[in-house]
């Protein structure tokens, strides 16, 4: 059966789901939704494009929406306007709020599946947090961005008034990384582990000073690390800082035997050359997952931590268990 797809913005993110969704078998894109003039947006696909408010007429024709807006301020609106409506799919990536968001879609959700945060990070590295403290309870975790550009952070930035383009890099201290893989348990705060540095296109007469403070401030994103704050042209932006690479580890500290001391470290890692793809990737997967779960009546807000991992794969589960197990 092939899963119909529809993106709802078409920004690094719903390019990167168009992507995956042309490379999987058992789906198909039907339309893409956006907030400018249609007419206005050239995408790689031959599906047609639509205003959002044109997306109510056509639940019949889509089994899954992938809302690819930034969480900042689109997936807040946007999360539960199309989830009372479709499944969906989003990466709403504010960690401190997610219960707060997950409770506004749960809401929102009648008879239909909205798979939520279902990026990398939170995502993937959220598995492996769970994964990692249930097989070593007497421990500690600790998780690693960067080095790379973060799309939600990126994003943030690029919402400040007078700030006309933004490239957020989130970059891992690496004593920090090494006094963990030592087998040591450390007590860090956000400071200690990661900085931020942003390079920032102000637009013409911006006052900078208040651009810098605004920034630096940001709850959430910014008021508690070091930030640091470079302003350039528009053309160093694009040429020097185009590509969207990032990646990070989950790792976990811990021990099996107070009397032993045996003490043991996961890790898990990401290397991605393209943020947007990879995380449209993970989305696609999740998209497939929210299907199938809407097909057996599983209804409501879900995360990662609720998705049986058979239900990612293109393959049957019989296949899975032979050639993965």
């Amino acid at each position: 059966m092939i899963i119909r797809v529809g993106i709802v913005g078409y920004g690094n993110i719903g390019k990167g789901v168009e992507k995956a969704v042309a490379a999987a078998s058992d789906m198909e894109l039907v339309a893409v939704f956006t907030r400018r003039d249609p007419d206005s947006l050239k995408i790689s696909s031959s599906v047609p494009v639509y205003s959002v408010e044109h997306a109510e007429k056509m639940t019949d024709d889509i089994d899954v929406m992938v809302l690819c807006g930034g969480s900042a301020t689109d997936l807040a609106e946007q999360g539960p306007y199309f989830a009372a409506m479709f499944n969906i799919v989003d990466s709403y990536d504010t960690h401190a709020k997610i219960p707060e968001y997950m409770a506004t879609i749960d809401a929102a959700t009648k008879n239909t599946t909205a798979v939520i945060s279902s990026g990398w990070d939170p995502g993937l590295f959220s598995m492996m947090r769970l994964l990692s403290e249930s097989v070593l309870p007497d421990g500690k975790g600790y998780t690693f961005w960067g080095r790379g550009v973060s799309q939600g952070h990126s994003d943030a930035v690029r919402r400040v008034d007078g700030v006309k383009g933004a490239v957020q890099y989130t970059i891992p201290i690496d004593s920090a990384i090494d006094a963990v893989r030592s087998g040591r348990r450390p007590e860090f705060t956000p400071r200690d582990k990661h900085m931020r540095e942003c390079y920032v296109v102000a637009e013409s007469g911006a006052d900078k000073k208040r651009i810098e403070e605004t920034i630096q401030a940001m709850p959430n994103y910014f008021a508690e690390y070091e930030t640091i704050i470079n302003f350039v042209e528009n053309n160093v932006l694009i040429n020097e800082h185009a590509k969207m690479p990032h990646g990070g580890i989950v790792m976990h500290s811990g021990r099996t035997c107070e009397r032993d001391h045996n003490e043991h470290v996961i890790e898990f890692s990401l290397k991605l050359d393209s943020n947007p793809e990879f995380t449209g990737s993970v989305m696609v997967s999740y998209a497939r997952a929210a299907f199938r779960m809407a097909a057996e009546g599983q209804f409501g807000a879900k995360t990662v931590f609720d998705v049986p991992l058979v239900y990612l794969s293109e393959r049957d589960r019989s296949t899975l268990i032979k050639e993965l197990l």
